[in-house]
């Protein structure tokens, strides 16, 4: 039998009086522990579950103000929507933290007021008017100048007029609304409610929403096959990245690479003479985490880089990775730092059965931990002052989750426009509170999810689901770590398809190049994820020029998505159906003008495929009685499309994809270009 429950035994509160109830307050995350994000210009809206006890009217009010300002609290009104839902926004003016919270309250003078519209007996309005003035009396102390004399003068002429007998220019008098608006101003506020805990949102710069990444590695960047690449070579560079159509060129770290332990080609045990190294083994007798490798160049000649680069409209990503080499200087300036085995060894990086013994990692439960995290804070402070702005974070689920809070939010605080990529390939748990504690953007599982129900079900669990209020996707469809092997075919068509897809499902997206545009496809061996001959422990020379390569296509999608404001946000993402498992069809649709992007892809890379796109013409904006053009962006085709079922055949060997532009106005035959 199940127990009863016991009795309440709640206290008497402070003040019984409080009759307002706030059930909820939406976005928020996790009941308000974590912030939610937002880009500076968006309007939050925000929702609010509000009611009271028997038929009173409420006034329910949206306050915000800027995080660490008490003194200056905006307020908005909130309009009441059905079950008890309540409604309003406010405009993020700036980059930075806000909090706002809901205050409500039982309003007596609008209960009064929607109870007169409703009486028509001549003496229950002359008793509401009466009633309706000592309510007036009560606003007069809240009221000021003018607007106390107002509020004073309409008791008296209520009273005045309730001494006649015309109730119906009595009733007139007491719903004024001229004069309500005025009392409105002056609310008895004594017993509102107001919903704790306050929450915040974080308004980040647009390129947290919508950003195009590029990542090379600045010593293969050398014109001469056999040179360690500078970063005067990269700065050379900048142009060709320019042009592919990218706004983030990202570096794997630029650090001094340790000696000792150092890997080979191909992830050899055992370097040879000459081997590079991997340059995530940071740290040698030339310096650590603030350092340079010598080899490509000196601080000056970053400096100039970066700034060139943002003269072109890109920035400059850095990689962090906590982690040493075992001749980094804090292994011997700071032992409490790392593991010590009980051979007298630092313990270094595992998962068995693989093993990292070049790369040795921090001790977060150090009795210098304190310590251990102002210097690793200390080492972003670095970057910023060399004017990084974008950092990528290595593998950031294998660091103390209290770090990451404590650390973000200190940089956030001081340079409120700094981006935090998460490089965590993890648990979803795990990747999400990553993304809860401060990270801007988030590495995601779109490599792995290629078949039409996995791209579908897990885009729609980014762009629908609740944690898109603080997890931005960024999707890869290949890091110098994950060569997948559904491009190891080396089939120039899957290689488009996956960038249609990687550009258009996701407002941030980025490549590894120039593997990429070059299509590298063989592994380390069969099975493997690893590029044969990979970046991370050799130099390579890339020839820019290979006549087979996909820069154009890639330059072209990625000015398609700067041109369409409709593929720079994923919340409008759709998914239509269609009639063949091997097309994929999807929309987006800008908010706040009139654009609306319907991407299609072949998944197929070897066959024709033609289908059935189904249109939801209404969630477009369409006409469902008038054609419509589909403006194919990649190819510059047009078509002419009909109601809500349409034909589209794609050749992979031609192009694997449609991204048409819908125009809603049909223009006629001489519009068309090949009418010129």
């Amino acid at each position: 039998m199940p127990k009863t429950p016991p009795p309440a035994t709640g206290r008497k509160p402070r003040e019984g009086r409080v009759r307002a109830v706030i059930d909820a307050v939406l976005p928020s995350v996790d009941g308000g522990r974590f912030p939610v994000k937002r880009v500076c210009g968006d309007t939050l809206e925000v929702q609010a579950n509000c009611f009271t006890d028997g038929h009173d009217v409420l006034r329910v009010m949206l306050q915000w103000r800027a995080e660490g300002d008490t003194t200056t609290v905006h307020e908005v009104e909130m309009l009441h929507d059905v079950n008890d839902e309540w409604h309003a926004g406010f405009t993020l003016p700036d980059v930075g933290r806000y909090c706002y919270t809901v205050v409500a309250w039982v309003d007596h003078f609008e209960s009064w007021r929607r109870e007169l519209q409703r009486r028509v007996d001549p003496a229950d309005i002359r008793i509401a008017a009466l009633v309706g003035a000592d309510l007036l009396d009560a606003t007069c102390p809240r009221a000021k100048g003018d607007d106390r004399k107002a509020v004073k003068d309409w008791a008296a002429r209520l009273r005045q007029q309730a001494e006649t007998d015309d109730a119906e220019a009595l009733k007139a008098l007491a719903l004024d609304d001229r004069l309500a608006t005025l009392a409105r101003r002056y609310p008895d506020r004594r017993w509102c409610t107001r919903y704790e805990p306050e929450l915040s949102v974080i308004a980040d710069r647009e390129r947290a929403r919508f950003s195009t990444w590029y990542e090379l590695f600045p010593r293969s960047t050398s014109p001469e096959a056999g040179r360690h690449g500078t970063f005067k070579d990269v700065q050379a560079r900048l142009p060709y990245v320019a042009r592919l159509g990218f706004d983030v060129l990202y570096f794997p770290p630029i650090h001094p690479i340790g000696r000792d332990k150092r890997k080979g080609k191909n992830n050899a045990l055992v370097a040879q003479a000459g081997d590079v190294g991997s340059p995530w083994a940071i740290g040698a007798a030339e310096g650590g985490h603030k350092s340079i490798l010598p080899e490509l160049g000196t601080p000056e000649d970053f400096r100039a880089l970066v700034a060139a680069a943002r003269e072109l409209g890109m920035e400059v990503a850095m990689d962090i990775a906590y982690q040493c080499a075992p001749d980094h200087p804090y292994v011997k300036e700071h032992p409490p730092w790392f593991r010590w085995r009980p051979d007298g060894t630092v313990q270094y990086a595992e998962n068995p059965p693989k093993k990292y013994q070049d790369i040795y990692p921090f001790n977060f439960e150090s009795d210098d931990w304190s310590g251990l995290w102002d210097e690793l804070k200390s080492v972003l402070d670095h970057w910023i002052g060399e004017g990084v702005r974008v950092f990528r974070v290595d593998n950031p689920h294998t660091k103390s989750f209290a770090f990451w809070e404590w650390a973000i939010a200190e940089i956030k605080r001081e340079h409120p426009d700094v981006i935090f990529l998460a490089e965590a390939f993890t648990r979803p748990k795990v990747m999400h509170r990553l993304a809860k504690l401060g990270y801007t953007q988030s590495y995601t599982y779109f490599t792995w999810r290629n078949t039409k129900q996995e791209l579908i079900e897990y885009f729609t669990e980014l762009a629908q689901g609740p944690g898109r209020e603080y997890f931005r996707p960024n999707v890869w469809p290949n890091t110098p770590d994950i060569l997948h092997e559904v491009l190891q075919s080396g089939q120039r068509s899957t290689f488009m398809a996956r960038i249609v897809l990687a550009a258009t499902l996701s407002a941030n997206y980025g490549i590894y190049g120039p593997a990429y545009e070059l299509m590298e496809h063989l592994p380390r061996e069969h099975g493997s994820e690893e590029y044969l001959h990979s970046e991370k422990y050799q130099l390579r020379h890339w020839d820019l020029d290979r006549p087979d390569s996909l820069g154009t296509f890639i330059a072209r999608l990625n000015s398609i998505r700067r041109e369409n404001r409709a593929l720079q946000s994923d919340w409008s993402l759709r998914f239509l159906p269609t009639d063949n498992e091997q097309l994929i069809a999807y929309a987006k649709r800008a908010q706040d003008v009139d654009n609306v992007v319907l991407t299609v892809v072949n998944l197929d890379p070897h066959h024709t495929q033609s289908g059935w796109v189904e249109v939801d013409l209404s969630e477009l904006g369409l006409d469902e009685d008038k054609p419509y053009q589909m403006h194919d962006l990649l190819s510059g085709q047009r078509f002419v499309w009909n109601g809500r079922r349409n034909f589209v055949m794609l050749d992979p060997q031609r192009s694997p994809a449609h991204v048409f532009r819908v125009r809603r106005h049909l223009r006629s035959e001489k519009d068309f270009d090949y009418f010129e």
